[in-house]
């Protein structure tokens, strides 16, 4: 008897599917487009088309089609804004965290770096700021960034290599 292929239309299956995507891409699309409460309506958005188109998307292609989507919705929804990074309150957060320890020179250059890193970061063009996040505040690897960005691992080599040129410009080795 052939064994029965997994299903996105089995609510297990899609349920499963859901715990293990809804955060990553939660915080890919924060990345994308600086926003949490937009994020998490792109993705809840993302996973309902993903759930009425279940039945022509295999399992395999799931995530990759989720991506795509949810990266077409939130283009749509910022094509007039600029995108706006808010990525200093968590830089911070880190910073406060280690003031009981450190000298105030220490701390004033270490507010002045942070605020130097957020608006470099800010400013690295749409693709790099994604790549650069994901990889180095994420933990992603470049297959995972490929894979949620819908390129290929080359690119997403070439994007870091540009982010990382472009920062060193502006705050030296990091």
């Amino acid at each position: 008897m052939a064994e029965k292929k997994p299903s996105l239309c089995d609510e297990k299956t899609f349920d499963s599917f859901f715990k293990d995507q809804a955060r990553s891409l939660t915080s890919y699309l924060y990345y994308k487009f600086g926003s949490k409460n937009l994020a998490q309506d792109i993705a809840q958005e993302a996973f309902i088309k993903l759930w009425h188109k279940c039945a022509e998307v295999p399992v395999k292609k799931a995530r990759g089609f989720l991506y795509t989507v949810a990266a077409n919705l939130g283009t749509s929804a910022k094509r007039h804004d600029q995108v706006k990074l808010k990525y200093q309150e968590k830089a911070i957060k880190v910073s406060v965290a280690t003031m009981d320890n450190e000298s105030p020179e220490y701390l004033i250059l270490e507010k002045e770096f942070m605020e130097k890193l957020t608006g470099a970061i800010a400013q690295l063009p749409e693709k790099q700021r994604e790549a650069w996040l994901l990889n180095r505040v994420e933990k992603k690897t470049y297959r995972e960034i490929a894979e949620m960005m819908g390129v290929s691992v080359k690119a997403v080599e070439k994007l870091m290599h540009k982010a990382l040129q472009k920062l060193r410009i502006v705050i030296g080795d990091i």
